[in-house]
């Protein structure tokens, strides 16, 4: 297949691009400024800047786009931003594919599992309601951006990303490096639910549902477990105690709103991508835990 990708450069997607070439697909990349070369489009999705004809003849789009919200102080200025830096890449690209007559019939868009908001022990799939939360919030407009494209017939898959355990990013990109040292441990509680899925198990999800007949919401996770559950696996491949709890008031002091997705409870199984057909590589914590540790 022929696949267009906006966000390659991220956590996610400097693993995804390599893992398409390498399983024969023909990968080229949306990037700001000018383009480098044959394997790059440039676009401005702040401008409403994308030519049609670079994106018609590719079999699909996967837009992984967006400001990470943990990176910095969740400001309002920085709340606009990272809405704005989702909905304004989203809508170019649904518009662009809706005016297209032969142009890509598959877009799988990166959305969050905090798309439910915390919900405590609740059994969480697909059909849940959105919750009311600033991220909940942001996915609500960030899906809806993409109606142009569901409209004109385009098969659109919202990747609903839960806790992506991996080395060198994501939500484990502050923790890791405590683990090691042992001094990592709990955050807040401990028993709010982690919906957890391996970097290689997300890009293998991804890659799934470039031809899977799935639409719609889709939770990429593998399993729910709690907090602390995770932590002490991961403190157990890596040989090191986790006995240093990190209270709540401290991480919404050092966080602000963004500790709502450290400390909320989210209990989301992957009911759509169960059904499917995926098979996770890493099934269990344990085994997650193992691969994340000794990963080179």
């Amino acid at each position: 297949m022929q696949v267009v990708i906006a966000g390659s450069h991220g956590f996610i997607g400097s693993t995804l691009v390599p893992r398409l070439r390498a399983g024969g697909h023909d990968v080229r990349l949306l990037v700001r400024g000018p383009a480098q070369g044959p394997d790059q489009i440039s676009w401005d999705p702040d401008a409403g800047r994308l030519d049609p004809g670079a994106v018609a003849g590719a079999d699909a789009v996967i837009n992984l786009a967006g400001v990470n919200p943990g990176s910095r102080p969740l400001t309002t200025a920085r709340k606009r931003q990272v809405l704005a830096s989702r909905v304004n890449t989203t809508g170019l690209l649904s518009r662009t594919l809706a005016a297209l007559d032969d142009g890509p019939q598959v877009l799988l868009q990166a959305s969050g599992i905090g798309a439910y908001g915390s919900r405590g022990e609740d059994v969480l799939d697909e059909h849940e309601p959105l919750g009311t939360t600033f991220f909940a919030n942001v996915v609500r407009h960030w899906e809806a951006a993409t109606a142009p494209a569901q409209d004109a017939g385009v098969r659109v898959v919202h990747l609903r990303t839960g806790i992506v355990l991996g080395q060198g990013g994501g939500a484990l990109g502050p923790l890791l490096p405590l683990i090691r040292l042992g001094v990592g441990g709990r955050l807040g509680s401990g028993r709010q639910f982690w919906p957890w899925i391996t970097l290689l198990d997300h890009v293998r999800a991804v890659e799934h549902l470039l031809t899977a007949p799935v639409h719609g919401p889709v939770n990429l996770v593998t399993a729910p477990a709690r907090n602390a559950e995770v932590v002490a696996a991961l403190a157990r491949a890596m040989h090191r105690p986790a006995v240093v709890p990190v209270p709540a008031f401290a991480l919404r002091l050092v966080l602000g709103d963004f500790s709502s997705e450290v400390l909320g409870s989210i209990r989301a199984i992957p009911a759509a991508l169960d059904a499917s057909g995926f098979s996770p590589v890493h099934a269990d914590l344990e085994s997650a835990a193992e691969w994340v540790a000794h990963r080179d």
